[in-house]
């Protein structure tokens, strides 16, 4: 194993102790990506990381196992079509010690196919999911990884950029798109999404880019983001063509001073949902409350959206390196939304936002 690995089943293994947990599976997933830099192609075969406090194994079919042979040196307990795999299970379990194994957890994102297979295998076992294992480990961000998210975001502002200079009244919402996949895909990342919602488009948060034609007066939602490696960008800014709609300078800066009230109050120790009620507090008070219609941010890291959540009912108690969006946002049906989005990541003394890119809206002549 290489020393991340290592390094990451150590600590996984410290809690395992402290809360009594006896095994932890995970499918191919993101899970299963952090802890080992890769999955084995995920399909209909069962395939599983037991983790126990004396070992691991990977329940491996055989289809898959010379392909990922070459990303570890984890043993596999293989099956094959042939026999299936509930005998290979048998003895992954005995071989680390957790065929008697009384709390188990398991990876909320595995198929139900192959939870029900773990679970039948051993009858009686209490079960939970990641939350209070493998999720917090990577909800604290390792310098290395802060790096490689530092580094997406100075791709997404790139192609933000690339948007801002495209950008010109008569355009398509989906030729803008096309321009930021492109702008990305020079960069050598993968785009994920690319959401532009020009005019009363931009009041639906998550509006599905497609063939209106941008035109002068419209204020446009611009939320995109991309992959390079093995994690990814996410941010929101906003344009305006020509002319602002009625009443947009007024709920911009309702908005921006929703995100820093939310910057303000997220500090090492604060709840999550503290942080969601400073921004909704703000929009509360000019009178927009019913038009926040979502929560104010969500981790990031491995996958796009993973915890620490940041809702007005969330627990999650924020900590020194986890990374998340702040990103509220008002919608006036029929006209126009606003949604301004950071990515920060928590420091000692509060957050660090990862773009360059400011806030304010940028503005074309119409």
């Amino acid at each position: 194993m290489n020393q991340k690995t290592t390094q990451r089943l150590t600590a996984l293994r410290n809690i395992m102790t402290e809360n009594e947990i006896d095994l932890i599976a995970v499918g191919p997933g993101a899970h299963m990506t952090w802890l080992l830099g890769f999955h084995p192609h995920p399909d209909e075969r069962p395939c599983l990381l037991l983790i126990s406090r004396q070992g691991q194994t990977i329940l491996m079919p055989a289809l898959n196992a010379q392909g990922s042979r070459q990303q570890t040196d984890i043993a596999f307990n293989e099956w094959d079509d042939a026999d299936g795999p509930t005998h290979a299970l048998t003895a992954a379990l005995k071989d680390i010690g957790a065929n008697n194994s009384k709390v188990v957890v398991l990876d909320e994102s595995m198929r139900a196919d192959f939870a029900l297979l773990l679970l039948d295998a051993l009858p009686g076992a209490a079960h939970a999911f990641t939350e209070n294992s493998v999720g917090v480990l990577r909800m604290r961000k390792a310098d290395d990884e802060f790096q490689q998210l530092k580094m997406n975001a100075g791709l997404a502002d790139e192609a933000m950029q690339a948007a801002f200079t495209a950008l010109r009244p008569g355009m398509r919402e989906a030729e803008l798109a096309e321009i930021i996949a492109d702008s990305f895909a020079a960069q050598g990342a993968d785009p994920l999404f690319r959401i532009v919602g020009a005019g009363p488009n931009g009041a639906y948060p998550h509006h599905q880019t497609g063939d209106t034609v941008i035109k002068s007066g419209d204020a446009i939602v611009i939320d995109i983001g991309a992959r390079k490696g093995v994690f990814s960008s996410d941010i929101t800014r906003m344009a305006v063509i020509g002319e602002p709609p009625r009443d947009y300078e007024k709920v911009h800066e309702i908005v921006e001073a929703a995100v820093q009230a939310a910057m303000k109050a997220a500090r090492p120790g604060v709840l999550a949902r503290v942080v969601d009620a400073a921004a909704r507090n703000v929009i509360a008070e000019a009178g927009f409350a019913e038009y926040f219609v979502h929560r104010t941010g969500h981790g990031m890291g491995v996958e796009g959206h993973e915890p620490p959540y940041i809702t007005s009912t969330s627990d999650t108690v924020l900590d020194v390196g986890m990374v998340f969006s702040i990103e509220p946002g008002i919608y006036l049906p029929g006209r126009f939304g606003i949604r301004l989005e950071d990515i920060v990541i928590l420091r000692e003394d509060g957050p660090e936002i990862f773009s360059q890119l400011p806030r304010t809206a940028h503005m074309i002549a119409g």
